[in-house]
């Protein structure tokens, strides 16, 4: 695994806006203005995993990938496990009409598919969340009249074991349902946190539009939510990702604000990290690097920045390595929407709509020399 020999190579100086601020001065960092924040990438930073494998898995039957957001580690064998759109593109909700497994589990040395499971259960999979005993997690961020703004949690062979929400309910009052739920992460005590609202990072976003976090029991039983849409501290423009820490402390992509927010499991802000971009997906490994990737970085949001996955440690708002894109004929790049790295340091990206033609395949490997 990447370790602090890597920061030791490049230390980048962090921009001269954030000079001062320290882990206990969340809502001071949460003021900035991150357009005052320059890409850490731009300094030359090292790769720790340069070689790359485009198009790492294939689908059964002849299906060719669409787009996905979504890839984790199994803590307990090491496997991959990720999902496809059943073809679909973007927020074309595949699977709503292509009825086949979107959710599948792959060796993580030579790609076999291990399991597959969950066909004409989803509209739009997109977050995803193996827990400590194996059982996977999957929202479904879109909907229809029968189906979607839902939570499942199934068992590691496919057997589902719990639904949050109900299926083609959108709701935004607080409680059990959900509009456009982004992704899902069980605390160590198996309290389970979902993030909630797509559509917030839109310049307008639609009446009822939700930015929030909600906490339920391991259960399901809902226990409290904090957060609206906005850019001040502890609001959110899509909270687009999910990951703790050792410490218990919750990381939240709030993409729409280019930025990472770190909560207490109680709500409460506890630090803002801006080095990271607009981040897509997140992954903490066991020794605390942080894995960002910033799929959505462009001349109209959020310029002058590469997408990529940038790497630094969550004790502090630093970028150490970087994971260039794909090549393309955007300057910025085309990077995936999330991120895993398995127990040898072999980084994993879920490819999304901007970067799938560029990525030639559903999950690029990212391997060390």
């Amino acid at each position: 695994m990447l370790n602090l020999r890597v920061a030791r190579l490049a230390r980048v100086p962090l921009a001269a806006a954030l000079i001062g601020i320290t882990a206990c001065a969340g809502e001071e960092a949460a003021e900035m203005e991150t357009a005052e924040v320059a890409d850490p990438a731009a300094a030359g930073l090292p790769n720790p995993t340069p070689n790359v494998i485009k198009d790492w898995v294939q689908l059964p039957d002849g299906r060719e990938w669409g787009s996905t957001a979504g890839i984790d580690i199994d803590p307990i064998d090491g496997h991959i496990w990720a999902y496809d759109r059943c073809g679909g593109i973007a927020l074309a909700g595949g699977c709503a009409e292509n009825i086949v497994d979107p959710v599948f589990k792959f060796h993580r040395e030579t790609g076999e598919i291990l399991a597959s499971f969950g066909a004409d259960l989803f509209v739009l999979p997109h977050g995803i969340h193996v827990d400590a005993d194996g059982n996977v997690w999957i929202t479904d961020s879109q909907g229809t009249e029968d189906k979607g703004h839902t939570v499942v949690k199934f068992s590691p062979e496919g057997e589902v074991l719990m639904t949050l929400g109900e299926d083609g309910m959108r709701n935004s009052e607080p409680g059990t349902f959900f509009n456009e739920p982004c992704d899902v992460i069980t605390a160590p005590d198996g309290s389970i946190f979902v993030s909630d609202g797509h559509s917030g990072q839109n310049a307008n976003p639609a009446e009822g539009s939700t930015g929030r976090i909600i906490k339920f029991s391991p259960d399901g039983e809902y226990i409290m939510e904090w957060g609206v849409i906005g850019d001040g501290p502890g609001e959110f423009r899509t909270p687009h990702a999910l990951e703790f820490d050792s410490q218990g402390r919750l990381f939240v992509a709030d993409r729409g604000n280019h930025r990472v927010q770190i909560f207490d499991q109680e709500g409460n802000l506890l630090d803002t990290h801006y080095q990271y971009g607009r981040v897509s997906g997140l992954f903490i490994d066991d020794e605390d690097n942080v894995y960002a990737i910033d799929s959505e970085s462009n001349p109209n949001q959020h310029s002058d920045w590469l997408t990529g996955v940038r790497i630094g440690h969550a004790s502090e708002d630093r970028v150490t390595a970087f994971i260039p894109p794909h090549e393309s004929d955007d300057p910025q790049g085309e990077a995936g929407e999330g991120v895993a790295v398995d127990a040898d340091g072999n980084v994993y990206a879920a490819e999304g709509p901007n970067s799938r033609a560029a990525a030639e395949g559903g999950i690029t490997k990212y391997t060390r020399n």
